[in-house]
């Protein structure tokens, strides 16, 4: 997955550079961790759509994903018709939704991302039955050697697993292509920080759908 901030992961067969893309075409600012999938799910159906990445170590510094959606979201604007954003609130607190108030842009549904793949209403379920839940997605198993353990500095403290994960029962892998090698990676990561796993395969319709609305 690419970390730059303008090149698109993925563009229908048709498409030009930026610079030179037809009228209707589509920028689709994407959180990291959604921008692969996103991209797959773009070629799938054949929209006149670019996904542009930001960082997903974003998720991190959530305090800074508002600045970086408007750096870029300015950057491409003159370049595409609509220029639309990939993150749900994803731990802004509103200051993405006021920089998609000043630009004019729409975003995806939900708190996190995680509503996007599982549903609101699910995810509510999942914490009235065990509030400790802490939620893995496809991209998380395949990264979080590196995006938790190694920036959490876990990898070098285990000792401090218990500052981070001492209130957590349990992880939900929101499984979207389970497959063998992503179930093992998924029981590694919970079994790094001690917890039990379960499995709730939530496939990409709910990416689907959410990215069918802002597109449309």
């Amino acid at each position: 997955m690419s970390s730059s901030r303008t090149a698109p992961t993925s563009t229908t067969p048709s498409s030009s550079s930026s610079r030179s893309a037809p009228e209707g075409r589509v920028a689709l600012i994407a959180c990291g961790a959604l921008a692969q999938p996103a991209a797959a799910v773009v070629a799938r159906r054949g929209w006149p759509v670019d996904v542009h990445p930001l960082p997903p170590l974003l998720h991190n510094h959530p305090e800074r994903i508002a600045a970086e959606v408007r750096a870029i979201a300015e950057r491409l604007a003159p370049s595409y018709e609509r220029v639309v954003v990939g993150y749900a609130d994803c731990g802004t607190y509103g200051a993405l939704d006021e920089v998609c108030r000043e630009l004019g842009l729409a975003r995806l549904p939900g708190l996190h991302c995680y509503d996007v793949y599982a549903g609101a209403d699910r995810l509510e379920r999942f914490f009235d039955e065990q509030p400790g839940t802490y939620l893995l997605t496809d991209f998380l198993a395949r990264s979080f050697a590196r995006t938790v353990l190694q920036e959490l500095g876990l990898d070098r403290y285990p000792e401090l697993r218990d500052t981070y994960f001492g209130h957590y029962t349990r992880m939900v892998w929101l499984a979207q292509e389970p497959d063998d090698e992503l179930r093992r990676l998924a029981e590694q990561a919970a079994a790094s920080v001690g917890l039990p796993l379960t499995v709730v395969e939530t496939g990409d319709h709910g990416l689907e759908r959410a990215l069918a609305a802002l597109v449309a």
